[in-house]
């Protein structure tokens, strides 16, 4: 009944989690943009520390079940290694393997290392719910986009406009980066079972210390057990060993598979009470455990403080340009949404789970390439411009990379300045009037002026005001000139009000 409970409570979170990422009409966020948020690493990066107390509260009374039941990774690692198990000569395969501690702990110091340094690169690679949120941006959304748009061209075909169509995008660095997790999550999962979550994932470790103490756990009874060693074989932590009767409850997920497969129900769930004779070295155990609580706690203390400083349209205006896609303006410094406060504040809390690229309607938010900052969101105004009206990616940060503001905030909030580029101007390259980026410009920041004072009939060219700019981007999306723009945004290392 347990493993029945666990299992509905998985998919429904795996479910919801899942359709964060996929659902283009922004709807799904209303009902379930909490679960993005009692994600563990960016509860602690938002600092969250309701989130926070409860995740550990509900690990020291029940274990690992956030492992098994909140953790969209997770939940997908026991479905590669449901198929794993696919038929008879397969079905008991696991066998109980000790600890890899050295590898447990070094991957949960490379992480707090990372995470102190500010190399993104690494800590978001071993982040689970980034991990996840890659994968289903990056493979599960655009098949979900393509199955969206047949439907609605059939839908179309027999007069029904129940769907619309929504533009695919692909990303190849990190379509790669999730192919490649998605496949050694696959081989691990589809083998071992539980191998990510017992070895590299950060959470995990720091979980497994604390479910070591948890309230309730399974428990065997060795007066019930006939040492089939059923339960061993069934264990995808591998951390069940039948010959001694024991179980390693820091690698123990609270699956309730064993409960469930044990025929003499020698295995339940409950307050596991040290039995009279039992108390065995026990200065010995107490160093042991003062120890482990002083690695726990210098890891975690270590995140904590560091987390607390830390459409483009083909058409352009009458014809005046050849119509070809727009390259990437060098900038020198990055753009990040509304929200973020500024560079640093941004890469600090920043997982890279892509919920935000997920949720934009304009395509504006991409995976950075650069190494610093790798798949961390940044604005580009190729395929659309950052409407002053949308707040949708602050409404959905999970971690606090984004702090959450209002229509009215982020209106007033210069993210970057418009630059023009003489070389690029149409006016002046081709002798026709444009002003195309003055008359979109959603703040009036742009004037144009006649390029020669002293020839009211000379080329208008645009004139920026940089205290009235907020770096939206559409002087740039919507300017003419191709490959290059006219004009366009460079970013500010701290936002400010104007």
């Amino acid at each position: 009944m347990l493993r029945k409970i666990r299992l509905v409570l998985a998919l429904f979170f795996w479910v919801a989690i899942t359709l964060l990422f996929l659902d283009f009409t922004g709807t799904v966020h209303s009902w379930f943009g909490w679960m993005a948020k009692i994600q563990f690493v960016p509860a602690i990066l938002a600092l969250n520390v309701g989130v926070v107390i409860g995740l550990v509260v509900l690990t020291l009374v029940l274990g690992r079940v956030y492992c098994s039941v909140i953790c969209p990774l997770g939940v997908m690692q026991d479905f590669f290694a449901w198929l794993g198990r696919r038929g008879k000569k397969r079905r008991n395969k696991y066998s109980y393997s000790p600890a890899i501690s050295w590898l447990r702990y070094g991957m949960l110091g490379l992480f707090v290392i990372a995470l102190v340094a500010g190399v993104s690169a690494i800590y978001t690679l071993i982040e689970p719910y980034s991990a996840y949120g890659r994968i289903a941006s990056n493979i599960l959304a655009p098949v979900y986009a393509w199955c969206n748009n047949l439907l609605a061209g059939y839908a179309e075909k027999s007069g029904s406009y129940a769907f619309y169509e929504t533009e695919i995008i692909m990303r190849s660095i990190t379509l790669i980066v999730a192919a490649v997790t998605l496949v050694v999550l696959f081989i691990l999962s589809w083998r071992n079972g539980r191998t990510y979550c017992n070895t590299i994932c950060t959470v995990g470790t720091v979980l497994g210390f604390l479910s070591k103490y948890s309230w309730l756990k399974p428990v065997i009874d060795t007066s019930k057990c006939n040492g089939c060693g059923l339960c061993g074989r069934r264990c995808k932590a591998a951390c069940i060993d039948t010959k001694n009767h024991e179980i390693d409850y820091s690698r123990c997920v609270a699956c309730m598979d064993c409960i469930d497969n044990c025929h003499q129900h020698a295995i339940s769930y409950k307050h596991l009470k040290p039995a009279k004779g039992d108390v065995k070295d026990t200065k010995e155990e107490t160093r042991k455990t003062d120890n482990g609580r002083r690695t726990f706690i210098t890891g975690v203390g270590a995140v904590v403080a560091t987390a607390a400083v830390k459409a483009q349209d083909k058409v352009v205006d009458g014809g005046l340009a050849v119509i070809e896609d727009k390259k990437i303006p060098v900038r020198k410094t990055r753009i990040v949404p509304p929200g973020a406060i500024s560079l640093r504040h941004f890469s600090q809390h920043c997982t890279a789970c892509q919920l935000c690229v997920s949720v934009c309607p304009t395509k504006v938010l991409r995976p950075s390439t650069d190494l610093k900052t790798f798949m961390q969101p940044e604005s580009s105004y190729e395929l659309g411009f950052c409407r002053p009206e949308c707040t949708k990616c602050s409404e959905v940060c999970p971690d606090g990379a984004i702090v959450k503001i209002t229509e009215a905030q982020k209106a007033a909030t210069q993210i970057g300045h418009a630059v023009w580029v003489k070389e690029n101007c149409l006016p002046l390259t081709k002798g026709v009037s444009c002003g195309n980026c003055a008359r979109k410009c959603p703040v009036g920041a742009i004037t144009m002026v006649a390029y020669d004072p002293n020839d009211p009939e000379s080329p208008k060219i645009p004139v920026v005001n940089d205290e009235r700019c907020i770096g939206c981007g559409a002087c740039e999306n919507l300017c003419p000139s191709r490959p290059f723009s006219a004009i366009y945004v460079e970013g500010h290392e701290h936002h400010r009000e104007i």
